[in-house]
């Protein structure tokens, strides 16, 4: 028997235990429950004993033989937790390595660390098995880094007592900064960027800024009501990525090779996906503006077909041209 498949095993046991509270679980229901020889069971239950878990016989009326772990915030740990939920929650550090830099990283590496604390050293070398056969690989995003983290804590304070701010912003497109006064709304983490989403006093309009490209940012005295009706999600759900425009429908249609893979992901909230006879398959959805569907469209080669609208179709045929030249 592979050991991942052991420890695959020994976490729903732990599982099975916590979930069964103080009066705890029987042999006999943990076989039924495993599905597997009730001497493995016991092999698994001394494994984890070993491993510094702490199980415990409870006294029941029945007198039956029953096991269970103790768990946090019922005994000598302060937190309203279950085990599982602990060990869990300690290994999703990879995961939330993406908020490195940030203020909120730094508290997440707080309660980590709290964490490996409260678990004995022979569990954490259990984590550590497990965790070798859960491989998280993160898309790259950018790194916050600690001078970044007062930046954080001034927005983060005035969407909270509602005061503008004033600010230095790099617009990429056009490749110069400009001062402007903004009212935060909404913080907002995206692909491996955060944002901030606020009415922006210059254009007279909301607008996403990202937070790295912001410099000298300052607290006004100025105070701001933000729409009762505002919701960032809201806000955002047209939007194919970052970027807002026009709302436009947008139909492509993918060859029978390519549609197995557009069909195992949710691409955008108003995405319809019609199956084909030959294979294929039409994508349909209403987003913010081509500029970033548009090379999501391009990401897959031959295999998509701009089939509406028209003027994304041209978009993509003098993208094409533009390509072409770069190879000739």
């Amino acid at each position: 028997m592979s050991r991942e498949k052991q420890l695959t095993r020994q976490w729903r046991l732990m599982q099975k235990l916590s979930a069964a509270r103080e009066d705890g679980v029987t042999v006999e229901d943990l076989t039924a429950a495993m599905e597997c020889h009730r001497r493995t069971i016991y092999r698994d239950l001394n494994a984890l004993q070993e491993a510094g878990f702490p199980l415990y016989n409870p006294n029941t009326p029945d007198k039956k033989t029953r096991w269970a772990i103790l768990n946090p915030g019922r005994h000598q740990m302060p937190f309203p937790l279950e085990m599982t939920e602990l060990m869990a929650l300690y290994l999703s550090r990879d995961v939330l390595k993406i908020l490195k830099g940030t203020f909120v990283y730094d508290n997440l590496d707080s309660l980590f660390k709290k964490i490996q604390v409260l678990l004995p050293e022979k569990a954490l070398a259990f984590l550590k098995e497990v965790e070798n056969n859960l491989y998280v690989k993160q898309r790259p995003a950018k790194q916050y880094q600690k001078t970044l983290t007062g930046l954080f804590t001034t927005i983060n304070q005035a969407i909270a007592d509602n005061r503008a701010v004033d600010m230095t912003y790099f617009t990429m497109s056009r490749g110069k900064n400009t001062r402007r006064r903004i009212d935060p709304y909404s913080l907002w983490y995206f692909d491996g960027s955060f944002y901030v989403i606020g009415y922006c006093h210059l254009r007279s309009d909301i607008r996403v800024f990202a937070v790295d490209r912001i410099s000298d940012l300052h607290a006004s005295s100025e105070t701001f009501q933000r729409p009762a009706d505002f919701s960032a999600r809201e806000f955002m759900q047209t939007s194919f990525g970052v970027f807002q425009g026009s709302p436009i429908r947008v139909k492509v249609r993918f060859s029978p090779q390519a549609a197995g893979y557009v069909k195992e992901k949710n691409w955008h909230e108003s995405q319809m996906l019609t199956e084909l006879p030959d294979g294929s398959l039409d994508f349909e959805a209403k987003v913010a503006g081509t500029r970033e569907i548009k090379l999501w469209i391009l990401g897959w080669g031959a295999q998509a077909r701009v089939l509406a609208p028209t003027s994304l179709k041209q978009e993509i045929r003098e993208e094409i041209r533009a390509m072409q030249k770069q190879y000739l």
